[in-house]
């Protein structure tokens, strides 16, 4: 069973971009009902980057499943911009589909026997939406977008596994639409081929469009302006900015810690220590309040580079990056 939270309230929701309230998807077992997505809600504002955090199993294939119309939820609602997805007619998920939502696929699926341009027209010409002529040269276009215009002639067999996933990105832009869906693309790659990808969506979410993209892989949080922690019973999901009150002496995290948060100082001080060899520390710095730590681990991904301590009894307000990044820029 899966539920997830975000920083949004659905209280501020704005009719544009996309809108999860309620979302619950059962399945029937042998006398048992399981229930995979579990009362979900989050809102997506047009020209962000959803990502789908969890582990295998957490229902981050269905919900995307039901964004892309390809399965119905047992109860709730996913609204795109004007359209109801959920209550839509037959013919109406159809448009929905081919017209509205791009879709790429964890293991690439490109045809093997066509080159990179014929791979990224397949959507508009199997839809006949254009002519073969115009499918081609929008082709070109996308390839041109994801830095592949120079391989635009070859297979797949002949492209790196970060090649074909820019070319599965190509495809999945290439009709336009309003929301990109990928599931776990960076689950196939190396780390720098994966770095190219994540780096890519980063580029693609200033679009407009919305993006959807569902990974067990933390490396894509820190380029993500809404993370929905796909959580298991017995994890704790992401909060959201919220208080943490610790008493003198008390570790923040340590050197090592992967990263999660970013730390805003309300009241009291904080010691950033450097752990040694040996067993000893070096004092680095103390903060006080107004100040905040933590943001270089949090924002690129990386583990602590040092440890954080209350130096007397604190009060502090902890962010998730994509939170703390906006309030910066706002600032």
């Amino acid at each position: 069973m899966s539920t997830a939270t975000t920083t949004a309230p659905l209280e501020e929701v704005v009719a544009e971009g996309l809108v999860i309230d309620g979302l619950v998807k059962e399945y029937a077992g042998d006398g048992y009902v399981v229930r995979v997505l579990d009362d979900l809600s989050f809102h997506a504002r047009p020209g962000e980057l959803v990502v789908l955090l969890g582990p295998s199993g957490s229902g981050k294939s269905t919900l995307l499943s039901c964004i892309g119309g390809m399965l119905s939820p047992t109860s709730g609602s996913i609204r795109l911009n004007e359209i109801d997805v959920t209550a839509a007619s037959r013919r109406t998920l159809d448009e929905y589909r081919k017209r509205h939502v791009g879709f790429v696929f964890q293991g690439f699926n490109l045809i093997p026997s066509l080159n990179a341009r014929e791979n990224v027209a397949v959507p508009l010409i199997v839809s006949k939406t254009v002519s073969r002529t115009a499918a081609l040269g929008r082709a070109d276009e996308m390839l041109s977008r994801v830095g592949l215009s120079d391989r635009a002639k070859h297979k797949p067999s002949q492209l790196s596994g970060g090649q074909q996933q820019r070319v599965a990105v190509a495809r999945g832009l290439v009709t336009d639409p309003q929301l990109l869906i990928a599931d776990e693309p960076t689950a196939n790659l190396d780390h720098i081929q994966a770095e190219g990808v994540i780096g890519l969506f980063r580029e693609l979410r200033t679009q407009g469009r919305v993006i959807v993209v569902s990974t067990h892989d933390a490396r894509l949080i820190p380029v993500a302006d809404r993370v929905v922690r796909m959580t298991p019973d017995g994890i704790e999901p992401d909060q959201g900015a919220h208080e943490v009150r610790l008493t003198r002496g008390t570790v923040v995290f340590r050197q090592e810690d992967p990263p999660e948060y970013v730390y805003v100082i309300e009241s009291g001080d904080v010691e950033i220590v450097r752990e040694l060899i040996g067993g000893g520390e070096e004092r680095l710095a103390v903060l006080r309040a107004g100040q905040y730590f933590g943001e270089l681990g949090a924002m690129l991904g990386f583990p602590r580079s040092a440890t954080a301590r209350a130096s007397t009894d604190v009060v502090l307000t902890a962010m998730p990056p994509h939170e703390f990044r906006s309030k910066v820029e706002r600032s």
